[in-house]
């Protein structure tokens, strides 16, 4: 029986053979039989590289912990297990994440084969980096470990990979040690793209960096925003009242979106009061506080179901990367592209990258600046993105397969791995349709 299957921006919607289970004799079965399948892990990826119209074999069962190591701070577990779930264990012992994306709702399997990267990639690079060796089902149904020394060809032509090379099983990775769990953070308001730029030069030196942009300004307010940098609180840094526990912050309640907002919800004159309110309620230039970790990581993860917000159609998260010496030039011209269209997005986060190693040949980040934002699906979105494929095209720059399901081959095809046929996606089909 066939069902319909979506990501977390709801677009597109595929009617596949979906097969959720922990047995990995199963497993070997379903890929050594199909002619087509893709793994996907939780659906958190907001485009369509999780998506197959033959078969998906769903890891979200593989869900086991198998080792924690206290002494040097190295974790494994299967596959499908959710990052929130190893941070629930984890940061109560002194542990945390040493690379984590801005939801903490992914599995390790995806966090694999999107190689993941968050707000310090600039100084601690991607998931890959604390990688130490996976588990991996190949297209013959057979098991491989893999590492920088064991099948290391497949090692790093699954990182990044995007579920194309097999089914990862099983993962072990390094952990950093963490004193609190909070982090020491500042805030600062820049008044346009010179400034936020000028802030990143000047702060980058902090381990976490990342800033959310009013994409609907004009003129000299363009590029207007707010830069968030932090460091991993040590006890020292933290008041009173948390020195007790520091380990361990208050849980707060979530916010639920019970439904899918009406498409007229969301438009240009929303989007710019939803800009106005967010950058004008911080009232001074700089603050110096101190926040708990979900506060500063994973701030859209306090709202379940905030993907409804875009209605029924859904959305698609536009991220892409530019090299950093025609970063300001190269954003200028996309927010002047962006404010033209009327088509503003709410969430448009701006963050500073580095190249990773030259073996980590299907990694997202250059030397450069990403900029993502969230565009609810409407008729006159393919245009939108066909114009800012040209601008990044133009400035040698790159889109972020774990968020793409609409951009130009030319800008999504990075992605080397060898040309099997078996593991195969939506958006592998539409690279290789247009080749």
């Amino acid at each position: 029986m066939k069902h319909e299957i979506t990501n977390w921006g709801k677009y597109p919607v595929v009617e596949t053979q979906f097969h959720e289970t922990s047995d990995i004799l199963k497993i070997q079965k379903i890929i050594k039989e199909s002619g087509s399948v893709i793994a996907r892990g939780n659906g958190r990826s907001y485009g369509d590289n999780s998506l197959n119209k033959e078969n998906i074999v769903s890891t979200i069962k593989l869900n086991k912990f198998i080792s924690f190591d206290r002494e040097n701070g190295i974790f494994e577990c299967e596959s499908g297990v959710i990052l929130s779930e190893i941070l629930d264990t984890v940061v109560p012992e002194g542990f945390f994440l040493k690379v984590t994306p801005g939801t903490k709702l992914i599995t390790v399997g995806g966090a694999i084969g999107s190689d993941v990267h968050g707000k310090n990639n600039h100084k601690e690079g991607c998931f890959g980096d604390c990688l130490i060796d996976f588990v991996i089902i190949t297209e013959t149904g057979e098991i491989k470990k893999c590492s920088r020394e064991e099948n290391s060809q497949l090692f790093w032509d699954t990182l990044g990979g995007m579920g194309l090379t097999g089914v990862v099983i099983s993962a072990r990775f390094k952990l950093k040690k963490i004193q609190t769990a909070y982090i020491r953070q500042r805030v600062l308001k820049a008044d346009n793209l010179d400034q936020i730029f000028q802030y990143f030069d000047e702060l980058e030196k902090w381990t976490y960096s990342v800033a959310w942009i009013d994409c609907l300004q004009k003129g000299d307010k363009i590029g207007r925003s707010i830069l968030m940098v932090g460091e991993s609180a040590n006890l020292t840094d933290l008041p009173t009242k948390w020195k007790g526990n520091p380990l361990n912050p208050k849980k707060k309640k979530k916010l639920n979106i019970p439904f899918n907002f009406p498409s007229f919800v969301l438009n240009t004159l929303t989007v710019k009061a939803f800009n106005f309110l967010y950058y004008f309620k911080q009232r001074q230039k700089i603050i110096n506080n101190v926040v708990d970790y979900d506060t500063f990581f994973y701030p859209l993860d306090a709202i379940n179901n905030w993907n409804r917000i875009y209605g029924k159609n859904g959305f698609i998260q536009y991220q892409f990367i530019i090299p950093k010496e025609v970063g300001k030039k190269g954003m200028t011209e996309i927010l002047k592209t962006i404010a033209n269209s009327g088509q503003g997005s709410f969430l448009a986060v701006l963050k500073l990258y580095k190249k990773g190693s030259p073996e980590a040949h299907n990694s997202f980040p250059i030397d450069g600046y990403s900029l993502a934002l969230d565009f609810k699906i409407n008729s006159k979105l393919p245009a939108l993105v066909s114009q800012l494929d040209e601008i990044v095209e133009q400035y040698n720059g790159r889109i972020y397969l774990a968020k793409d399901s609409m951009s130009k081959k030319s800008l999504i095809d990075y992605v080397k791995v060898p040309e099997t046929g078996k593991f195969d996606s939506v958006q592998h089909q539409r690279i290789k349709s247009n080749r």
